[in-house]
């Protein structure tokens, strides 16, 4: 079964799904902009299109992770996302 989510005015979007390959997991899209997430698990993000710039928490710099390139975000957490045109990643609950 689907699961559509929408954040921040529809800036943001995913649908949710499970399969046997990646778990639980979501796959979702940003238009250009930053964005404060919280976490309620472990999550494991990779970028699948374009390029999304992100302040870990505890971190005091931000990255960049391009196509292909995957981060991790520990669960209880907030961290933010930042993106210069649409982006868009599978996110894997740990």
């Amino acid at each position: 079964m689907l699961q559509n989510n929408e954040y921040f005015s529809g800036k943001v979007k995913s649908i949710g799904f499970s399969s046997s390959d990646t778990g639980r997991a979501s796959v979702g899209v940003m238009v250009a902009g930053e964005y404060r997430f919280t976490t309620a698990e472990p999550e494991e993000m990779t970028v699948v299109s374009g390029a999304l710039k992100v302040l870990l928490p505890d971190a005091v710099e931000w990255r960049v992770f391009g196509t292909g390139e995957t981060f991790r975000v520990p669960g209880h957490s907030e961290f933010y996302m930042q993106a210069a045109e649409p982006a868009s990643w599978l996110c894997r609950y740990l």
